[in-house]
């Protein structure tokens, strides 16, 4: 078992807390420009700027799940693992929206509803549709995998090494930094509904042992098949 010195965990944990204050306040600064689109420009932008400071400190994506999958076998395993991690994605999301509307949390009135606004004029629109959809395989995704599962809970890690309810904290927080960071457009509905998503991508993160592709490949196509159902105005 691996062991994290006092330094070590509080570099990683300092380290944390200004990457996700630098992640949302620079969306917030391009809220006042393009918000439909911030949120993916501040995320691509903020990857770039870590990878080069995870460079200068000697660690790469490949250290975080962005690794070559060696062998035949391991990479024909991947195809049972990225339709888990669909259907893991669409039930929980089916399930948790169920629940919350039980409990009288609903999804925002339409005509309140942020998400409406930010994809507008995709329905029947061929080059908006393709617009997001390459946003939706590169943003969602590669990047937001990139970002809350490979490098927060990798870095989580290191700060809770050792810690007995580490497996618990290092899934449940970047599941609820992910869900927030839906929050501008979904409401609290959508954050709730997508914060237990990232607590489920999350744990499939760990149990294929950190192992980031089934999870890119998965969210991905989840995110196509969203902003397919809206460019052919499927109500789904």
């Amino acid at each position: 078992m691996n062991t994290h010195s006092t330094r070590e965990r509080a570099l990683a944990f300092t380290e944390v807390i200004a990457v996700v204050a630098i992640a949302f306040l620079s969306k917030a600064a391009l809220d006042q420009y393009f918000w439909r689109f911030s949120g993916p420009v501040s995320l691509i932008i903020l990857l770039m700027f870590l990878t080069a400071y995870l460079r200068l400190r000697g660690i790469n994506w490949s250290d975080m799940g962005m690794r070559a999958v060696p062998g035949a076998k391991s990479k024909w395993l991947m195809v049972p693992q990225t339709l888990l991690a669909i259907v893991a994605i669409i039930v929980t999301g089916v399930v948790i929206e169920a629940g919350l509307q039980a409990i009288g949390i609903a999804p925002l009135p339409e005509g309140q509803d942020a998400a409406t606004d930010r994809f507008s004029g995709i329905g029947g629109n061929l080059s908006i549709y393709l617009m997001w959809l390459g946003i939706g395989i590169v943003s969602g995704g590669l990047a937001e995998e990139m970002f809350f599962r490979g490098y927060l809970i990798t870095r989580l890690q290191t700060v809770f090494n050792g810690f007995f309810l580490a497996p618990v904290l290092v899934v449940f927080i970047p599941g609820l930094i992910f869900g927030y960071g839906h929050f501008y457009y979904q409401g609290l509905s959508g954050w709730i509904t997508t914060g237990m998503i990232g607590v489920v991508i999350g744990t499939l993160f760990l149990l294929y042992k950190r192992n980031l592709w089934p999870l890119i490949i998965a969210h991905a196509a989840v995110d196509a098949i969203g902003i397919t159902a809206m460019y052919l105005q499927l109500d789904i």
